[in-house]
């Protein structure tokens, strides 16, 4: 079937003040039901960005798809990523020990979703570029579930996370009061490799499994969008199954 395209959404637009300026991006929302928080890859927000959002949608979700950059309904890999480094003040993408400030302008997203809806909290989903964003955004109070799929941040260093101390011991103390978050990457990604799984391992699960790693196997990339293949067994299929049912326990209480 093919994604139901953008229009079918509503469209806002949310301005939020980082580091003293302000920063506004549209947001898109469709569905009913607890909210999850989608943040797009680098490639865009694509027809498998939106397959996604409507396979949650059908599980009784509503989605808020904040759009940061790139054209809508196509991937633009080359052409978002020129986007990306012109967005400076917003990204900061080779930066290991502090996360960009886009992340603090998500942050105050969730937190107004979950005031406007009156849920005890939301879901978020990151992926590559975004994807430690959700690891980031699961140490405030307004986020119940997050999943990180192949964070790739930063590209230069795999062996370090993009966060600060105070986010890593944040989410570490919210995972503790919630419940472990997930995380998937493909065996053999060469943008998020095993290196950056071990640094999340060693910075969450030293005493206790606080983020559930997934690897899965392959030389794939975009684990729920571009290289996700819709067959009962397929091992993408099988994670978007982990991710449903996760949401399931922790939003739809």
């Amino acid at each position: 079937m093919p994604a139901t395209q953008i229009d079918a959404y509503q469209q806002y637009n949310f301005s939020a003040s980082v580091d003293s300026q302000p920063i506004q991006h549209n947001v898109y929302h469709r569905g009913d039901g607890p909210p999850i928080v989608l943040i797009q890859e680098l490639p865009g927000i694509g027809q498998e960005t939106l397959r996604l959002a409507d396979k949650f949608i059908e599980a009784g979700f509503s989605i808020y798809l904040p759009h940061l950059f790139g054209p809508i309904g196509k991937t633009s890999m080359v052409g978002n990523m020129a986007r990306v480094f012109c967005l400076r003040r917003e990204f900061s993408v080779f930066s290991s020990g502090k996360s960009s400030p886009i992340v603090d302008w998500l942050r105050a997203l969730c937190r107004k979703v979950c005031s406007d809806t009156g849920m005890p909290g939301v879901g978020v989903i990151g992926m590559c570029l975004t994807g430690n964003f959700a690891i980031s955004l699961m140490g405030d109070e307004s986020v119940l579930a997050a999943v990180a799929s192949q964070p790739s941040m930063p590209f230069h260093s795999q062996d370090a996370l993009h966060m600060s101390a105070d986010e890593i011991a944040s989410t570490r103390q919210r995972i503790d009061e919630t419940a472990p978050m997930l995380a998937f990457r493909f065996g053999g990604d060469p943008m998020c490799t095993a290196k950056k799984f071990a640094s999340i391992d060693r910075h969450f699960n030293e005493d206790r499994q606080r983020i559930d790693l997934h690897t899965l196997p392959g030389k794939g990339h975009s684990v729920l969008t571009l290289d996700f293949v819709d067959e009962d067994g397929h091992p993408t299929r099988e994670a978007l199954g982990t991710v449903l049912d996760y949401f399931e326990r922790q939003l739809k209480v």
